[in-house]
């Protein structure tokens, strides 16, 4: 298989919910009045301004800071060990227990994982709950004691987007991080149970168009799941505020990474660092003479449009 053809099959795991599912519900007969495509639909506007932020951005570009990832780590661990207690205390709830997979979603014990990694063994005592982390698992506490059902938009909004494309971050930061090839760090990122990502994404909208709820409710979901944007919004531009008095670490034996300009994957060094090793031509030159085909250049743009709508939905 050719390597561009194979690497574009390999992205279609990875296309988000809301970029390329509009054939596949059509063929399932997804109905405007489903919740999965109220979600779909309610959250369109919010989902394009968290992928817009400035932390988002730099992020897929390879430009993330080592201090600065251990503390969206730190609030992601924060985040999910709220939610999936709430889960936990909730799933015989009849709007939680069809969307109740914690052996294959659950992320708390692989972000204990990451902050061990991060912060050695007295992470405890080193990490803390931001404000703007701390608002955030203060409503999903509220909910999980009052509305349990609000819950739904919570881990919709969560979890569908690491599976969208949790392995492209995960490259991004073990390139730009220089973190083992094994795993350590990005344990958050890797779903060990489930076999096939696009698939059970496809079980959990169907899932959510089983749930027994009538249209206020529905509507009471998607508004929460708009209010969930905005509470990972507000992280990211905490997070954003941190790292501008946090100094520029080298990176790449004190050359840049990738500029962010194609596929940070293809080349994460300038063309010096390969003549100085004796290398041979970095392959990032190759890659711009190949990106000047036509066909080459419709085929990235359609993969740049597929990451770039999966990135809000990977971090916090």
């Amino acid at each position: 298989m050719a390597p561009d053809k194979q690497e574009d099959e390999q992205q279609g795991e990875n296309v988000p919910y809301g970029a390329a599912a509009g054939e596949e519900e059509e063929e399932r007969g997804v109905r405007p009045s489903d919740l999965s495509e109220l979600l779909k639909e309610g959250t369109k506007e919010s989902h394009e301004k968290a992928e817009n932020t400035k932390f988002v951005k730099d992020f897929l570009k390879g430009r993330i800071k080592r201090e600065l990832f251990k503390l969206a780590t730190a609030a992601l661990y924060y985040t999910y060990s709220a939610l999936e207690e709430e889960l936990d205390r909730n799933k015989d709830h009849p709007a939680i227990t069809p969307l109740y997979f914690p052996q294959e979603l659950h992320r708390a014990e692989a972000l204990k994982k990451d902050v061990l990694y991060f912060f050695g063994e007295n992470w405890e005592d080193d990490i803390q709950c931001s404000e703007a982390t701390k608002a955030y698992v203060e409503r999903i506490h509220h909910l999980g004691q009052h509305r349990p059902e609000l819950l739904v938009a919570h881990a919709y909004t969560r979890y569908m987007g690491d599976l969208s494309g949790g392995q492209i971050l995960k490259k991004v930061a073990q390139r730009a991080l220089h973190l083992p090839s094994s795993g350590e760090g990005v344990q958050f990122y890797m779903f060990d149970n489930v076999t096939n990502a696009q698939q059970f994404k496809q079980l959990y909208r169907a899932r959510l168009n089983t749930l027994d709820l009538d249209s206020e409710a529905k509507e009471g979901i998607v508004e929460e799941a708009n209010r969930a944007f905005r509470f990972n919004m507000e992280v990211f531009d905490e997070l954003d505020k941190i790292g501008a008095t946090i100094p520029d670490e080298p990176q790449g034996d004190g050359l840049p990474l990738h500029d962010g300009k194609g596929d940070v994957r293809k080349c994460p060094y300038y063309a010096a660092k390969q003549a100085a090793t004796g290398a041979a031509g970095c392959p990032y030159h190759a890659a711009l003479a190949l990106a000047s085909r036509p066909e080459i250049k419709a085929v990235l743009a359609a993969i740049a449009a597929a990451i770039a709508a999966t990135i809000a939905w990977y971090l916090m």
